[in-house]
């Protein structure tokens, strides 16, 4: 039986899961926030926060990353397009679907690269 025409997959680039600690501040405010990042593509990325934030809010997102030894990061701008209430274990917070609207070249290929060697890994291990 095939998959109806509206359940395949329409996006543009895929998505890698991820468990990413991230820090964001609210367009011109100082104050930083925690959350992490449970999956992202080249254009996107999902959020788990436990912060209140409407939609349509832009941030800018430092997400944080091992790289080899060392712990590097890469910097975007995103808006959220949709959030969703979460529960994580015991406690409530918030899911948040974010569309990256500014990033520079060089913080591009760091997420492409990041992006690229998660997808090889989830090969190896579905191979496995």
């Amino acid at each position: 039986m095939e998959s109806p025409i509206y359940s395949r997959e329409r996006r543009k680039y895929p998505r890698s899961m991820m468990d990413l600690p991230f820090e964001y501040r609210m367009k011109d405010l100082p104050q930083a926030h925690g959350g992490l990042v449970v999956n992202a593509s080249e254009e996107g990325l999902l959020i788990h926060s436990i912060k209140d934030m409407p939609v349509g809010l832009k941030l800018n997102i430092i997400v944080l990353f091992p790289k080899g030894f060392e712990l590097t990061n890469f910097e975007v701008s995103a808006e959220i397009i949709w959030k969703d209430l979460h529960v994580y274990g015991n406690s409530e917070g918030f899911q948040y679907g974010l569309k990256i609207i500014q990033i520079v070249d060089e913080e591009h290929l760091k997420l492409k690269q990041l992006l690229n060697e998660l997808f090889q890994i989830s090969e190896i291990s579905y191979n496995d």
